[in-house]
């Protein structure tokens, strides 16, 4: 079993932190988002990993490296040209199953499922009020996924999948990749995988669904947000372990061990990396990364990049790493 993990991306909508680091090294609830999508299919038990980096791709293989032992691929995409040409660039790695999983997705499922399955592939999904601004499969009384459609015009459909698949014979889907190239099968310039999977079932493969029950997003500032309140309240709260005196906890936090709290009230859904200076201020919904100084300050729903410097005043602020604002 491979894990192909695509990660090119410039990941624009959650620029300025994405001028300094890739977006899959963004920090929620206390970890990267690399970690967290990593630590969710470990039960796969997978023989080697491929990453599809980009710019500061070297970023991404300095923490695997650095946090993870098993084997590791990395493959650069040159060209932002589309899903499936980043999954084609790891042609030379892939036999066998494969999973693929886009690095700004969070979720909770059964993955059991794809040790169990008889299809040829397994598309995840979860049922959304409003598939319109999603990408959602199409399936027959049986089951079986008949056509996919991106961003749809009705509400007809409404399991949009989630960025999550399992393909029984990666050689196959590089088949159908290529016969896609071929016909310069693109989408505003891209080659989407969708395309691919949906030449393999016009040639006759069975294609399933699997429900996920959670399904978290980490692309913009607002979902990143969101997601940080869900882990913060699903696992990762370590208010219990803060001891700091002349600090006011409302759980559930995730505060570093090594974060320096005076006459502050933190809480509820912060996160406080490494290394940061807090003091009095007053933080709520808001993530502080490793090395940040916040002093007589008031945030909600912030983003606060690794050393930055903000203070002096009631903000709703989203501030790049070494950065500096004061609004004194």
């Amino acid at each position: 079993m491979k894990v192909i993990i695509p990660m090119a991306g410039l990941g624009t909508r959650m620029r300025p932190h994405t001028f300094s680091r890739p977006k899959p090294l963004i920090n929620v609830a206390g970890q990267p988002m690399l970690k967290h999508l990593i630590d969710s299919i470990v039960e796969l038990n997978a023989d080697e990993y491929i990453f599809i980096v980009g710019y500061l791709g070297e970023q991404i293989e300095a923490f695997i490296t650095e946090n993870y032992n098993f084997k590791a691929q990395f493959v650069e995409q040159k060209e932002l040209i589309g899903q499936a040409h980043a999954i084609y660039l790891a042609r030379d790695y892939l036999n066998g199953p494969v999973v693929i999983l886009f690095s700004d997705t969070l979720f909770k499922t059964d993955l059991g499922v794809i040790h169990r399955t008889d299809a040829d592939a397994v598309m995840f999904v979860r049922e959304v009020e409003d598939p319109r601004r999603f990408g959602v499969v199409v399936c027959d009384e049986n089951g079986h996924v008949t056509q996919f459609i991106e961003k749809p015009n009705d509400m007809a459909n409404r399991n949009a999948v989630i960025g999550l698949y399992y393909v029984k014979e990666s050689q196959v889907m590089l088949r159908a990749i290529e016969k896609q190239m071929e016909r310069k099968q693109m989408t505003k310039g891209e080659f989407f995988l969708a395309d691919a999977f949906q030449i393999m079932i016009d040639e006759g493969a069975v294609f399933k669904t699997q429900k996920v029950d959670v399904w978290l997003d980490c692309g913009k500032p607002e979902t990143v947000l969101s997601t940080n309140r869900y882990l913060l309240e699903n696992g990762c709260d370590n208010s219990a372990e803060i001891k700091q005196s002349g600090v006011t906890i409302i759980p559930p936090v995730n505060i570093h061990p090594s974060a320096k709290l005076e006459h502050a009230i933190v809480g509820p859904n912060a996160a406080i990396g490494a290394g940061c200076e807090v003091s009095y201020s007053i933080i709520k919904d808001s993530i502080i990364n490793a090395g940040a100084h916040v002093h007589n300050i008031i945030l909600d729903s912030s983003l606060i990049g690794e050393d930055a410097t903000v203070a002096g005043a009631y903000h709703t602020l989203n501030v790049g790493d070494k950065s500096t604002v004061d609004f004194s």
